[in-house]
């Protein structure tokens, strides 16, 4: 009996193995970053009312936090075939590092939707189309170290998809201090054609003159994907550079939990 049940658990455990090996792949990172950047974890702490969850990870974490509510306007035609709305969030935070620097992050997020939408007279029965005609998500912060404004960094992330759009989708993200452009670029864990899973890790890398500097994964691929937040940032740039682009990715990854359903 004890070698059936031995055999019956061995069995089980190689068919198992492979898709636990599948379950743990992360997004494409740039070969200069995965050998330069340790994978921070990011740890969601509680959350307080007019607040959001306070991030850590690595040594960087949020200390304050403020999250305003979203207002949304809808404007429609007489029989709501034809809708647009707007949304507005905004939200603040600051955050610490290795060092005695803070962080502060001011940011503000507006989508724009225009839509078609049929009138269901009976059951699977409708009189005109479901569209999206256009959405525009537009997603703007800056960020300072201790509050030196004489020295800010601008984020800003543009994504617009829909019919009315040449080549139904245009992204653009990019971090300037004025002098000094960093893009993100978005990446998954089948950049390399190898993850079989149906839903890929999802994530972005901050390219600076075709170097990596950083990178965030905002979803980690499968069932449970929205719990795998993971963030890598080069380890031989300056303290300050670090903090900003740690707040830089953490008002990224709030934005996608924004936006995340329910």
């Amino acid at each position: 009996m004890v070698k059936k049940i031995i055999r019956i658990c061995s069995t089980v455990l190689v068919v198992w193995l492979p898709f636990v090996t599948i379950a743990q792949k992360n997004i494409v990172l740039s070969d200069s970053l995965k050998a330069n950047a340790d994978e921070m974890k990011v740890k969601m702490g509680g959350k307080g009312f007019g607040k959001y969850q306070k991030f850590r990870f690595g040594d960087y974490g949020i200390v304050s936090s403020k999250d305003g509510w979203p207002t949304t306007t809808i404007e429609g035609n007489f029989f709501n075939t034809k809708t647009e709305s707007k949304t507005t969030q905004k939200f603040s935070f600051a955050m610490t590092g290795a060092t005695a620097d803070t962080a502060f992050v001011t940011a503000v997020q507006n989508i724009e939707v225009k839509q078609l939408q049929g009138i269901e007279v009976i059951n699977n029965f409708s009189i005109g189309n479901n569209e999206l005609l256009k959405e525009s998500n537009n997603f703007i912060a800056f960020i300072n170290i201790n509050g030196d404004t004489t020295n800010t960094w601008t984020f800003l992330m543009n994504i617009i998809k829909g019919t009315q759009v040449e080549g139904k989708y245009s992204y653009e993200a990019f971090m300037t201090d004025g002098a000094r452009m960093i893009f993100l670029l978005p990446t998954t864990s089948n950049k390399n054609g190898d993850d079989k899973r149906n839903m890929h890790a999802l994530g972005y890398e901050l390219i600076e003159n075709g170097g990596s500097m950083a990178a965030l994964q905002y979803f980690g691929g499968g069932m449970m994907g929205s719990y795998k937040n993971i963030i890598w940032i080069d380890r031989n740039l300056d303290a300050k550079m670090k903090l900003i682009l740690a707040a830089v990715l953490s008002a990224v990854l709030q934005k996608k939990m924004n936006e995340r359903p329910g």
